[in-house]
């Protein structure tokens, strides 16, 4: 079932930011070559293979521009896509299916490489129990698009913001030791200061720090830059006593022999932050009325 994936004024307000960005002064080139009463008809084409997110953007990019537009989805989102095959079809004023045609684009392009690699990463630890996992390296202000790709893809969304739980990073070791403040005491500092609701994750990288997190509480251990063998050793260590999450160096080439030392999960900033755009077009077919 194909859905939104904000809520629609959010949704709205995003599409009429990104239409007034490209276009501030309307679409002058064919507001002086074609009749405003041309209506046309246009297929919106996967021109290489792909997992499909965006069609729901889609919709909202020509219901923003011009509800005259009418835009039929013949594959939903999180489809997977063969080369050449037409997801989508537009009818209505050519002003408008011209107008709204590379913010459209943009977003199916960039939505649908988030999927489409996603679905590669979850492709090559199928066989693992191991979570996908996305992170918070996304486009200010398209974070919630982004993960939703991510989530078409088969990858499970991960730390929406700050404010989901604690998590002691490497910049806040440096402070606390400068303090001669321990892992453990921080771990046990943040129980003592927020709502037990709050899950504490510490991002390690040696053994040592892994015995002060355990120590500390901590509920997660972010396993980071860590070799396979180091990881599989640090699972070994925690004996399930807190959730293990591993990160950084990870690519298509390791991810299988990371998901193979029985972390819980795997968190991979390039999947928003590096995801290739597809190559998505929009063809205006040859059949126009007036």
């Amino acid at each position: 079932m194909s859905f939104t994936p904000l809520p629609p004024f959010e949704l709205e307000s995003l599409v009429k930011a990104a239409l007034r960005e490209d276009a501030p002064h309307g679409d002058i080139t064919t507001r002086a070559l074609f009749d405003p009463a041309l209506h046309a008809q246009a297929n919106v084409v996967a021109k290489q293979a792909l997992t499909l997110a965006g069609t729901a953007v889609l919709h909202a990019v020509y219901r923003a521009l011009d509800p005259a537009v009418v835009a039929t989805a013949i594959f939903e989102d999180g489809a997977t896509l063969e080369a050449g095959q037409t997801f989508a079809t537009l009818q209505g004023p050519a002003h408008a299916i011209l107008g709204g045609e590379r913010v459209a684009l943009n977003f199916l392009q960039h939505l649908s490489g988030i999927a489409t690699l996603t679905s590669r990463f979850r492709a090559e630890i199928r066989h693992y129990p191991a979570l996908l996992v996305d992170t918070r390296k996304t486009i200010p202000g398209l974070r919630r698009l982004e993960k939703w790709a991510v989530a078409l893809g088969g990858g499970t969304n991960h730390r929406t913001s700050l404010s989901d739980g604690v998590l002691i990073k490497d910049n806040h070791l440096v402070l606390l030791e400068a303090q001669d403040t321990t892992i453990r005491e921080a771990c046990r500092k943040a129980k003592e200061r927020l709502s037990h609701h709050f899950r504490i994750c510490v991002e390690v990288e040696t053994l040592e720090q892994i015995d002060q997190a355990l120590n500390g509480g901590a509920d997660v251990l972010l396993l980071d830059n860590m070799s396979p063998s180091l990881v599989r050793e640090a699972v070994g260590l925690v004996k399930g006593r807190a959730q293990t999450e591993v990160s950084g160096g990870i690519t298509l080439e390791n991810v299988r022999e990371y998901a193979a030392t029985g972390v819980d999960s795997i968190a991979i900033g390039a999947l928003t932050h590096s995801a290739p755009a597809v190559d998505i077009s929009l063809d205006v077919l040859p059949v126009f009325s007036r």
